[in-house]
């Protein structure tokens, strides 16, 4: 996903994924080197927001 490489590179402040995105999304995503920088944030109604951090989460 594009997205995830705008969000790296700081063209996106943050990514917002309806449920339907989610799973399509989150497959990409894992198989990323760099998949722990990006955090996710569940809200109701199923979407998820994501946003880069400098330190990947443990």
């Amino acid at each position: 996903m594009e997205q995830f490489e705008q969000l790296k590179s700081g063209e996106l402040k943050e990514l917002v994924l309806t449920k339907e995105q989610f799973l399509e999304a989150r497959e990409q995503l894992v198989k990323r080197a760099d998949f722990k920088h990006f955090i996710g944030k569940a809200h109701p109604g199923g979407k998820v927001t994501y946003r880069w951090s400098e330190d990947p989460r443990t």
